[in-house]
């Protein structure tokens, strides 16, 4: 999945608070559902051009998704389930 794509998905840009000096600052997304559910990429320093990946947050087994159409089918889903339990 690239960069692009990642913002495309709604994912917000979060970057890390102890950035050296001189050095290049490296930064994540992250993307809130509700409370409690929320989804995260791989830091910039780990991932190339069309490397990125999203995952859920704070598991304990990482779950994660290489693929854009993957990421926005389990979106589809999870907002059609937000507005069924609403």
């Amino acid at each position: 999945m690239t960069e692009k794509q990642i913002l495309e998905l709604g994912f917000d840009k979060d970057f890390f608070i102890d950035t050296i000096e001189n050095q290049q600052e490296n930064y994540y997304y992250t993307k809130d559902f509700t409370n409690g559910l929320t989804f995260i990429t791989n830091a910039s320093d780990e991932a190339t051009a069309k490397e990125w990946y999203v995952e859920f947050f704070n598991t304990e087994i990482p779950v994660r998704y290489y693929k854009h159409q993957d990421v926005c089918d389990l979106f589809d889903l999870i907002e059609k389930g937000l507005r069924y339990g609403r």
